[in-house]
């Protein structure tokens, strides 16, 4: 199945998602790792990064309204509210990572192609500290849309929950010079350097 550009474009919220590119779209950024941009959020806090933004986080996207849920339905790429890759970032901004992951893998199993599923099943790994399993996500989302600067924040982010922070610096470094203006990755950098400065784990 072929992915959209304005899919795998992004930010990646930049996700998305925490998760975006240079510019990053709402969709990818709704699943972009770390914290949210200053604009919208604090990073005095460096042990707790604000929830999301997409390699772990989760910022901007629209809330999936309440309702039934049919597990049969086939389309996972976004338009209906209550298709796996819809349920995969609403329970990834409530926190619910179990439930995100459970949703994430069912889009990809059904749409092996999905870039911004891949982002999301791998932000899921990364909150559920099954790292093995977030590299091999990533490594999925960049077979698909490369080494973009969204997906670059994602795996620094990933490294600073794993406390390599030196692996995350570079990541990090490597990404902004892709995107000097994307401010998920200025902020992690930043979180980057209170974290050290601290002493204590990103949360």
């Amino acid at each position: 199945m072929r992915v959209s550009a304005g899919r795998v474009l992004v930010v990646a919220t930049a996700c998305l998602v925490w998760v975006t590119g240079c510019e990053t779209s709402t969709k990818f950024s709704s699943l972009m790792g770390g914290s949210e941009p200053a604009t919208t959020a604090s990073t005095s806090d460096a042990t707790a990064p604000a929830e999301p933004a997409t390699t772990g986080s989760v910022a901007g996207a629209a809330t999936v309204p309440a309702g039934p849920v049919d597990g049969s339905t086939p389309n996972v790429l976004g338009k209906n509210p209550y298709d796996d890759l819809n349920l995969g970032k609403k329970y990834f901004r409530s926190a619910n990572f179990g439930l995100a992951e459970k949703h994430f893998r069912r889009a990809v199993e059904l749409h092996p192609r999905d870039a911004e599923a891949w982002v999301g099943l791998a932000a899921s790994y990364d909150r559920l500290k099954r790292f093995a399993l977030a590299d091999r996500a990533y490594a999925q989302a960049a077979g698909i849309i490369g080494e973009t600067p969204e997906l670059m924040n994602n795996r620094g982010f990933s490294y600073m929950l794993r406390g390599d922070y030196a692996r995350a610096r570079r990541t990090l470094l490597a990404a902004q010079a892709k995107a000097p203006d994307n401010p998920y990755i200025r902020n992690n950098l930043e979180l980057l350097e209170k974290t050290q400065r601290r002493g204590k784990s990103v949360n």
